[in-house]
């Protein structure tokens, strides 16, 4: 191609160049939540589509875990993250979190219905993200077929008056390792 067809590939306009299909930029870059930033305002579920918890300010003042799962009554996060989380409790709680919350992207019935059947009582608050609304927010979301499709990667953060002090994101988005309670970073 000579440099006059290039030219006529090229699409200029105030926001944006587009140039030959091999090479496309845009404007618009979105990142995921990092360390320093402020939790969104979203509204999550508890145990019915009625009682709304906002994520944000259910962090302020306080110091909060925010810990997220595929998918509830799933083979790891009910054989080994939940329950991390549910035995290591009273220890974080004492070592100043106020709250430790588990996120999934499924409705507030199944995660009501999950925490009853690990027994987490009131040492870990469940909350639903059905439409996957805070997972997308944040953009930690991730493309399961096998579960339904939308999903939450598995992660830990650890949020102070609402914004973000430390967070270990699964480097598959899945695994259990650098999320999991024995590995949070208070």
């Amino acid at each position: 191609m000579n440099v006059s067809g290039i030219a006529r590939q090229a699409v200029c306009s105030s926001r944006r160049f587009l140039f030959p299909k091999y090479f496309r930029t845009s404007a618009i870059i979105n990142m995921p939540i990092k360390e320093g930033d402020s939790l969104p305002s979203v509204d999550l579920f508890e145990e019915t589509p009625a009682n709304k918890v906002n994520i944000l300010k259910l962090s302020e003042g306080k110091k909060v875990i925010i810990f997220a799962v595929p998918g509830a009554f799933t083979p790891g996060c009910s054989k080994t993250h939940l329950p991390g989380y549910v035995k290591k409790a009273e220890n974080l709680k004492k070592q100043g979190v106020s709250e430790i919350v588990c996120v999934s992207v499924n409705d507030p019935f199944v995660m009501s219905a999950w925490g009853k059947d690990q027994g987490v009582g009131d040492k870990i608050r469940m909350l639903a993200d059905p439409q996957g609304t805070f997972t997308k927010a944040i953009e930690l979301q991730t493309d399961l077929a096998v579960l339904g499709g939308l999903r939450s990667k598995r992660y830990s953060m650890v949020v102070d008056n609402g914004k973000v002090v430390s967070l270990q994101v699964e480097p598959d988005g899945t695994g259990l390792s650098c999320s999991l309670a024995d590995a949070i970073k208070l």
